[in-house]
C-alpha cells in the first residue's frame, strides 16, 4: 500500500467523526489489512462458532514509546490478549481490536503498527473479527491506546486451577526474566541507556498448547508475569493458595545484559515487567519431561525449574539467593516502571 496517497498524512478529528474521513480511514487502512469474511460484513458485531467452553480476556495497551525494540503497541497487543486467553489453558481463536487515537498521529506510524498486528495475529493463529476506532483531542492521549479481546476455545485435556495445586508441585519458568520491561526502559527519555534488550514479546499459545496435549491435567497452572513481574505474581499465588512457595535465584534465568541494567537503574529484575514469559507449576511426577519438552520448543528454549510448592512459610514466597542466604520476596508495592504495556 502507498500510504503517500491516501489523501491525508496525519490522523484528525474528522477521522473519528464516523462519517466520510472516518470511512476513509477504515476502509484505505483498517479494512484493507485486516480483510477477512468475518471483518468485510462491516457489522458492529461478529458472530462466530467456538466449540464448547469459551475462555475470554480483554485488556487494554497503554504503552509509551509505542515502538520499542522487538515490538510496538500493535504485536503487544496481540501477544498480551492471545497469551492470557491461552493462560486460561485455551487455544486463542478470535480478537476484537479498538484503537483509541491522540489527534495528529501521523499515518506512516499508524500503518507500521497495524501491518504489526496483522503480522502477530497470523502468526498467533487468530482472527480478527470486530472492532472500534475513536479519535481524542491533541493532548487527551498519548498518540495511541489499544484494546483487544480475545476469546478461545478451552483445551479439552485442561484443567487450570489454583484449586489443584499441591504441596511438592514444581514451578517452571519457560525463558530469560525481565527483558520487555527493560527493553522499554532503555528507549525511555531521561533514561535511555545503550543496550542491546529487545523485548521479549511474543505469543505462547502453541508452547501451551503442546504441554496440554502432552500432559493435560498434570499441568495445573498457567501464569503469565507482565505488569509486576516473577515476584509479584508468585506472591499472589502463594497468599491464594495458602501455601509457601521456595525457589533457587541460580536457577531463574536472566540474560546477562539485562541483569547488568536492572543492577546499573537499582531495580529488581523479579519485579520487572514481561511479555514473552510465562510459569507453570506442575505436578512433581512430569517436571523432567516438561521441562524438556519447553527446551525443545523455540518458545521455551531458555526454559528452567525454579522452585516448589512447600508447607513451610503459608503465603509467603522465600528466595534462596545466589550467596545462600534466604529472603522474602514481597508483592510490589507501587509502580516500579510506568506504563510498560
Amino acid at each position: 500500500m502507498d500510504i503517500d496517497n491516501l489523501g491525508f498524512k496525519t490522523i484528525n478529528l474528522g477521522h473519528g467523526s464516523g462519517g466520510e474521513l472516518t470511512r476513509n480511514l477504515l476502509d484505505q487502512l483498517i479494512f484493507s489489512v485486516f480483510s477477512n469474511s468475518y471483518l468485510n460484513e462491516k457489522h458492529d458485531g461478529a458472530i462466530v462458532k467456538i466449540e464448547g467452553k469459551i475462555a475470554i480476556s480483554t485488556d487494554s495497551f497503554v504503552i509509551t514509546p509505542i515502538f520499542f525494540k522487538g515490538g510496538n503497541i500493535g504485536s503487544l497487543a496481540v501477544h498480551g490478549t492471545v497469551n492470557d486467553v491461552a493462560m486460561c489453558g485455551a487455544i486463542p481463536k478470535y480478537l476484537s481490536l479498538a484503537f483509541i487515537i491522540e489527534e495528529g498521529l501521523d499515518v506512516g506510524e499508524f500503518y507500521k503498527i497495524i501491518k504489526s498486528i496483522k503480522k502477530a495475529a497470523d502468526e498467533s493463529g487468530v482472527i480478527i473479527v470486530t472492532g472500534d476506532t475513536k479519535v481524542v483531542e491533541k493532548g487527551k492521549g498519548d498518540k495511541l491506546f489499544i484494546n483487544t479481546t480475545g476469546f478461545g476455545e478451552v483445551h479439552p485435556k485442561a484443567s487450570i486451577s489454583m484449586d489443584n495445586i499441591n504441596v511438592g508441585d514444581k514451578i517452571i519458568v519457560n525463558g530469560f526474566i525481565a527483558q520487555h520491561g527493560m527493553a522499554i526502559m532503555s528507549e525511555r527519555k531521561g533514561l535511555e541507556f545503550e543496550s542491546d534488550i529487545e523485548s521479549d514479546s511474543t505469543n505462547l499459545n502453541f508452547l501451551v498448547k503442546d504441554l496440554l496435549d502432552a500432559f493435560g491435567d498434570k499441568i495445573k497452572l498457567f501464569r503469565d508475569p507482565t505488569r509486576g513481574g516473577l515476584g509479584t505474581v508468585l506472591h499472589e499465588i502463594a497468599t491464594d493458595i495458602e501455601l509457601g512457595i521456595f525457589l533457587k535465584e541460580a536457577y531463574i534465568p536472566i540474560e546477562k545484559q539485562v541483569a547488568a541494567a536492572c543492577e546499573m537503574l537499582g531495580l529488581d529484575p523479579m519485579y520487572v515487567a514481561n511479555e514473552g514469559v510465562f510459569i507453570a507449576i506442575v505436578d512433581s511426577s512430569i517436571e523432567k519431561e516438561v521441562l524438556a519438552l519447553m527446551k525443545n520448543h523455540e518458545k521455551g528454549k531458555n526454559a528452567s525449574i525454579i522452585g516448589e510448592i512447600t508447607e513451610e512459610h503459608p503465603n509467603k514466597v522465600v528466595l534462596k539467593s545466589l550467596i545462600g542466604g534466604k529472603r522474602i520476596v514481597s508483592p510490589l508495592v507501587g509502580e516500579q516502571l510506568p506504563r510498560i504495556c
